[in-house]
C-alpha cells in the first residue's frame, strides 16, 4: 500500500507542481552560476548509494558535507538559497526519487555518503532496512536541531511502529512544520 501511495501521490504532485517547479528552476539559473540541480550521493535502502537531486541552494564551490559542519552556512547560500531551504522547496526534485522507488514520502532522511557516524548508528539499529523518506519522524521532531544519536533514536522508533496511518500523520505534521519553519536553522 505504501509503494502504491508513493507512486500515485508523487505523480499527482509532479503534475500539480509542474509550473512552480519550472519557475523555481528558472530562478535558480538566473540568480547564480552553475546547474539548477545539485545531485548528491545518498545512502538508501540497505546502505546502497543513490543520486538525490535538490534545487541548488548553495554556491558551486561549497564542500560536500552536512550543513551543520560548515563554518558559516549562510555565506554559502545563493541569492534564493535561504528561501528555498527554509520553505523546503529545494526538496521538490526528490519527487523523482520517490517515483523511481529510491525514496518514499516517509522514512528516515537519506544520509550523505560521508556521514559515517549516522550511517553506522542507523545500521546498528536496523534502520538501513527502510526506504529513506522525503520526511520522517526525526524531521518533524527537530530536523537540523537534533544531534545524530537523537535522530537515530527517532528513526528506530519509526522502524518499530510502522503503519500507513502513522505515515499519513507524519505527512500532515510535516506540512505544518514546513509552514512554521520548525527546526530549520539554515
Amino acid at each position: 500500500m505504501k509503494r502504491a501511495f508513493d507512486i500515485i501521490f508523487s505523480l499527482f504532485l509532479i503534475l500539480l507542481l509542474g509550473i512552480p517547479i519550472l519557475i523555481i528552476a528558472l530562478l535558480v539559473k538566473l540568480t547564480s552560476p552553475g546547474s539548477v540541480l545539485y545531485w548528491s550521493d545518498r545512502v538508501g535502502l540497505n546502505n546502497d548509494l543513490f543520486k538525490m537531486p535538490k534545487f541548488r541552494s548553495m554556491k558551486t564551490d561549497t564542500p560536500e558535507v552536512a550543513t551543520h559542519l560548515l563554518t558559516d552556512p549562510q555565506s554559502t547560500l545563493t541569492p534564493i538559497g535561504n528561501f528555498l531551504r527554509k520553505t523546503s522547496l529545494d526538496e521538490l526534485p526528490q519527487l523523482w526519487n520517490i517515483l523511481k522507488g529510491e525514496m518514499s514520502f516517509v522514512g528516515p532522511r537519506p544520509a550523505l555518503f560521508n556521514q559515517n557516524d549516522l550511517i553506522a548508528l542507523r545500521t546498528e539499529q536496523g534502520i538501513q532496512t527502510l526506504v529513506p523518506g522525503l520526511t520522517g519522524w526525526a524531521q518533524i521532531n527537530g530536523r537540523d536541531e537534533l544531534p545524530i544519536p537523537e535522530k537515530v533514536k527517532l528513526d528506530a522508533e519509526y522502524l518499530h511502529n510502522l503503519s500507513f496511518t502513522w505515515d499519513l500523520t507524519i505527512l500532515w505534521l510535516t506540512f505544518f512544520r514546513v509552514i512554521t519553519r520548525y527546526g530549520v536553522r539554515h
